[in-house]
């Protein structure tokens, strides 16, 4: 399902929303718009994620990189 919705850019946005679609990179403006939506979806869950780990606490003084990388590998 696609929702219609009228926005507005300053001209500065609208100017780099019209050069990506004039590069080729985009067929669309609506393309550009829907990518910069799913970036901005992903960084918000990055920084939720960061948080919780920051919230969790510190690891165990045993719990290091290294030892993070040996228990992934065997899990392959």
């Amino acid at each position: 399902m696609v929702a219609k919705v009228s926005i507005s850019l300053t001209d500065d946005q609208a100017q780099l929303v019209d050069d990506a679609v004039a590069s080729g990179d985009y067929a669309s403006s609506s393309e550009v718009i829907r990518e910069a939506l799913r970036e901005w979806k992903t960084k918000r869950l990055i920084g939720q994620l960061w948080d919780e780990g920051v919230t969790s606490g510190r690891t165990a003084p045993d719990e290091n990189f290294t030892a993070i990388k040996k228990r992934a590998r065997g899990k392959r």
